[in-house]
């Protein structure tokens, strides 16, 4: 399945919406949409994973890239990531960057 990212920043809170297979060729798609939210200084970032299938190496460096570009008080939040995703996630410690979550909860993302 073909990559595709999308963003939109509403009220303070960057989403991007993940499908597809992220890997190296895919990457800087996803690194356009993390510079696009970033522009906006979100107070939060959520990244829709629901319907990403796969992420290589080259995606796991754009969500390190994600950390490093939001101002430090930002929380990230990873929605609906499928097993193999959150096992990367684990395997490489960045599950302690962001909050993991199953659907989409505004009472968690919006209010906290």
């Amino acid at each position: 399945m073909a990559f595709t990212a999308t963003s939109d920043v509403t009220n303070g809170i960057g989403k991007i919406t993940l499908a597809g297979e992220l890997d190296a060729a895919a990457a800087p798609t996803f690194r356009t949409e993390v510079e696009k939210v970033a522009a906006e200084q979100p107070r939060r970032l959520v990244l829709m994973m629901q319907d990403l299938e796969y992420m290589a190496s080259a995606g796991l460096r754009v969500l390190i890239y994600a950390r490093q570009r939001m101002a430090q008080n930002v929380d990230i939040f990873v929605v609906g990531a499928q097993e193999p995703i959150r096992e990367t996630l684990e395997k490489t410690g960045f599950h302690h960057s962001v909050t993991q979550l199953e659907t989409y909860d505004p009472a968690v993302i919006e209010n906290t």
